[in-house]
C-alpha cells in the first residue's frame, strides 16, 4: 500500500506547513530585532549608577554640583555607569543613551553625558550639538586621559567620575585655560618663526610685482576700496536661559540631541 498522498489532500497540507513556518520566521526576526536594541537604563536622576561604582557621599556631591550648574546655566550634565555595553562600542552606546534621555534643551542641545562601563573598561564624554564649541573633542580627550582614567586605574571610580564632572563644569563655566594647557602639542605643528619668514617673503614678492606692474600703467582714480564684511550681528553667542527645570520636579531630558561629539578612553 502506498503512503504517498495525491490530489486535493496533498495540496491541503500546504497551508498547515506554511503557517507554523511563517510564525517561526516572524519570531526569529523579532528576536533578532530585540537583540540588536540594547536595554538602556532609565533616566532617574542626574546620576544613574547602574554599575554601583560610586560611594553614596560621592554620588550626592556630584548630583548637587550638576543641579547647581543646571539651575545657573540650563546645561544638562548627566552621569551614567552601566554593567555592560551589551556588545556595542562605547561611542554607539553613549550616543543612543544620550538621545534616549534627550539631554539638553531642545533649542540649544546643551547636554553632556559622562558614561562609564567598567566591564569593558571604557569611558566616554558625549557632548550635545550646542556645547561642542565650548567642550571640544580635544578638551574632552584631555579630561578623559588626565582627570578620569588615572583614578580609574587605581580603582578610584568615585574620584575619577567626580574629577571628570568638575572638569566638565569648569570648562562650561568658561574656565578652559587650564585644560587647554594640558592638551598635547601636535607633532606636526609648524614652527612660528618659519611661518613669519614665509609671510615676509610673500609680502615682499607682492610689493615687487605691484611696482613692476604699476610702471607701465596709467593710474585710474585712486581711493580705497572697501570689502564688505560680515554684518555687525555676527554669530550670536551663548544660549537662551529659558525653559530649564524646576528644582523640585525631578530630572528629565529637555529634548536635546548629540551628533557624536566628545571623546572616549579606557583604562
Amino acid at each position: 500500500m502506498s503512503l504517498t498522498a495525491h490530489g486535493p489532500a496533498a495540496r491541503g497540507l500546504g497551508p498547515w506547513l506554511l503557517a507554523p513556518l511563517a510564525a517561526l520566521l516572524l519570531a526569529l526576526a523579532a528576536g533578532a530585532a530585540l537583540a540588536a536594541e540594547p536595554a538602556l537604563p532609565t533616566l532617574t536622576g542626574r546620576v544613574v549608577d547602574g554599575a554601583n561604582l560610586l560611594a553614596p557621599e560621592a554620588k550626592a556631591r556630584i548630583e548637587a554640583k550638576l543641579k547647581a550648574h543646571d539651575d545657573k546655566t540650563g546645561d544638562q550634565v548627566a552621569v551614567a555607569t552601566v554593567p555592560s555595553l551589551q556588545g556595542l562600542t562605547v561611542e554607539d552606546f553613549a550616543n543612543r543613551l544620550f538621545r534616549a534621555w534627550k539631554l539638553g534643551q531642545a533649542k540649544t542641545n546643551n547636554g553632556v553625558l559622562l558614561l562609564v562601563a567598567p566591564t569593558e573598561r571604557k569611558v566616554r564624554i558625549e557632548v550635545g550639538y550646542g556645547l561642542e564649541g565650548a567642550l571640544t573633542d580635544a578638551l574632552t580627550k584631555v579630561i578623559v586621559t588626565t582627570a578620569i582614567t588615572p583614578r580609574f586605574k587605581q580603582n578610584d571610580f568615585s574620584g575619577g567620575v567626580e574629577a571628570g564632572v568638575d572638569a566638565i563644569l569648569s570648562i562650561l563655566s568658561g574656565d578652559a585655560e587650564e585644560w587647554q594647557r594640558r592638551a598635547p602639542v601636535r607633532g606636526d605643528a609648524v614652527d612660528p618663526v618659519t611661518v613669519v619668514f614665509w609671510i615676509v617673503v610673500i609680502l615682499v614678492l607682492i610689493l615687487v610685482l605691484a611696482r613692476m606692474n604699476s610702471g607701465g600703467r596709467r593710474k585710474r582714480g585712486g581711493g580705497i576700496v572697501f570689502v564688505p564684511g560680515p554684518s555687525s550681528g555676527g554669530w550670536s553667542g551663548g544660549f537662551s536661559d529659558g525653559g530649564g527645570f524646576s528644582g523640585g520636579g525631578g530630572f528629565s531630558g529637555g529634548g536635546g540631541s548629540s551628533g557624536g561629539g566628545g571623546a572616549s578612553g579606557d583604562w
